[in-house]
């Protein structure tokens, strides 16, 4: 069966459970019609979608085997309602195993996990972005390293299944550090970084490769990423394309520059 050849994106995913509370200050409101606007911009429905979540932490990469995943509410001290949203979008166990043979035959160790649910930084910009939860979802894990180079490597290892119709999706957030949000003074480097990665993602892909694999270089990185979790699934949506990147979300949320990425 033909697919249609589908991008890998980097999207951020917010602040918890952010797009199903209150919003009187409309804070999340700008990232909530980019997460909404991205069906439109598919080239078909995708046959499944892909999520690396900066969530979900395996020694080696992990993939939820389930017919039917649970939601993880990995979030805390929200209202009560947040910890009763539904996701129930079917899991493919077929993709799963596909995925895993792709990156082993990378020489990468990837395993399937049968019991592990989906976490908010999946099922929340899914709620938003796809909220019918029929196409069929399944969660990567980030490896435990944190190395860019090698969530690089996985990126090209699973850049066929966006041929065979997948969407790969990489959640985090260009910006993550929980005391900058709010705060004017990291409005300036949080700025710095994101300049620096909308340049290295629009850059041809060999140059891209060696400028996200030092990011720790960039100005301003560590202010932005104390902790890189939040930005290591960028490396796998980048590692899925050999053509330049482009910007598809930029918008100040928080004091802070929010970004999110597209690859053709």
């Amino acid at each position: 069966m033909q697919h249609s050849r589908q991008p890998a994106l980097f999207i951020p995913h917010g602040g918890g459970p952010c797009f199903f509370m209150d919003d009187p200050r409309g804070i999340w409101r700008g990232m909530a019609a980019y997460l909404l606007s991205i069906a439109a911009t598919l080239p078909a429905r995708p046959r499944a979608i892909l999520v690396v979540s900066g969530h979900w932490e395996t020694e080696g990469f992990a993939f939820t085997g389930a017919e039917r995943p649970a939601l993880v509410y990995d979030y805390y001290n929200f209202p009560p309602h947040t910890y009763e949203l539904r996701y129930d979008a079917p899991g493919d166990p077929a993709l799963a195993a596909r995925a895993s043979a792709l990156l082993r035959g990378a020489g990468l160790p990837a395993t399937i996990d049968a019991e592990r649910g989906l976490d908010h930084g999946v099922f929340i910009p899914l709620k938003v972005a796809f909220p019918d939860a029929a196409i069929p979802v399944v969660e990567m894990s980030v490896d435990l390293s944190l190395d860019p180079a090698l969530h690089l490597v996985a990126g090209r290892a699973l850049a066929p299944l966006r041929d065979e119709g997948v969407l790969i999706v990489g959640s985090g957030m260009s910006f993550h550090n929980m005391r900058g949000y709010g705060d004017p003074r990291f409005t300036a480097p949080s700025d710095a970084f994101d300049a620096w990665l909308t340049k290295a993602v629009e850059a041809d892909a060999e140059t891209r490769a060696a400028e996200l694999g030092h990011w720790e270089d960039a100005p301003a990185a560590r202010a932005s990423h104390p902790r890189e979790e939040h930005l290591i699934p960028l490396m796998v949506a980048a590692g899925t394309s050999d053509t330049p990147g482009q910007s598809d979300y930029r918008e100040h949320v928080l004091e802070t520059v929010i970004s999110g990425f597209r690859f053709n």
